[in-house]
């Protein structure tokens, strides 16, 4: 079973030292591969000036924290970490860190992707845009909802 660090905040975070703090002093490690998502000017056509997230905190943690312990027992990892942040964020910041450990790469990849797609689709979060054209809510897209469809596949 693998370690889980999970964080909701609103500052932003420093990419190399969190990834430099998960493996620290685990010789185990082969591998770290990690997912970082920024904010995009463009969406569905519209330019972005804006973008405000919202969670429900507790209740964000245990939905991140049931992703991150399914995970765990699909792969053999050794850390998991993801960093989210809501609040109001501007095209190029930094929105999300996902990152998993483990001996080898293939591990790691399955697991990082995993968490990404259900981060997605499933975690509860509330993204709103803010456009030229007025503010909208966004749902997860149908590519999301298909990338998370596959790890359901028997």
């Amino acid at each position: 079973m693998s370690n889980s660090v999970i964080r909701i905040q609103e500052q932003d975070f420093d990419l190399s030292a969190e990834i430099a703090a998960l493996r620290k002093g685990d010789a185990r490690v082969g591998a770290v591969v990690s997912f970082l998502g920024t904010v995009r000017d463009l969406s569905d056509g519209s330019q972005v000036k804006g973008m405000t997230l919202e969670h429900y905190p507790g209740m964000t943690e245990k939905s991140l924290q049931a992703i991150l312990d399914q995970a765990a027992t699909r792969w053999n990892i050794f850390q998991t970490l993801v960093i989210h942040r809501v609040g109001l964020l501007l095209p190029e910041d930094q929105i999300v860190l996902v990152a998993a450990t483990s001996a080898h790469r293939g591990e790691a990849f399955s697991a990082c992707e995993f968490i990404m797609d259900y981060l997605k689709t499933a975690a509860p979060f509330w993204k709103k845009e803010d456009t030229p054209e007025g503010s909208r809510w966004v749902d997860a897209r149908v590519t999301d909802e298909t990338a998370m469809a596959r790890w359901n596949k028997s």
